[in-house]
């Protein structure tokens, strides 16, 4: 078997709600995570009571396709 070559250290902070703040390598600032539009709608947010933030499924279809 390879040596471990990365390990990616990453802490998740939950405020409450959707929103959660992801502590990434190599960003000196906290990156949120929440819903949006129909994915806010999906969840049974109403418009206004929530900060619109991109989800980790944005994410997820970000980075496959870079």
């Amino acid at each position: 078997m390879s040596e471990v070559v990365y390990r990616s250290e990453v802490r998740i902070d939950r405020p409450g709600g959707p929103l959660r703040w992801a502590h990434l390598p190599a960003e000196p600032e906290p990156v949120p995570f929440g819903v949006h539009s129909e994915i806010a709608k999906h969840y049974g947010r109403q418009e206004g009571d929530y900060e619109a933030h991109a989800t980790t499924l944005d994410y997820v279809v970000a980075a496959a396709a870079g």
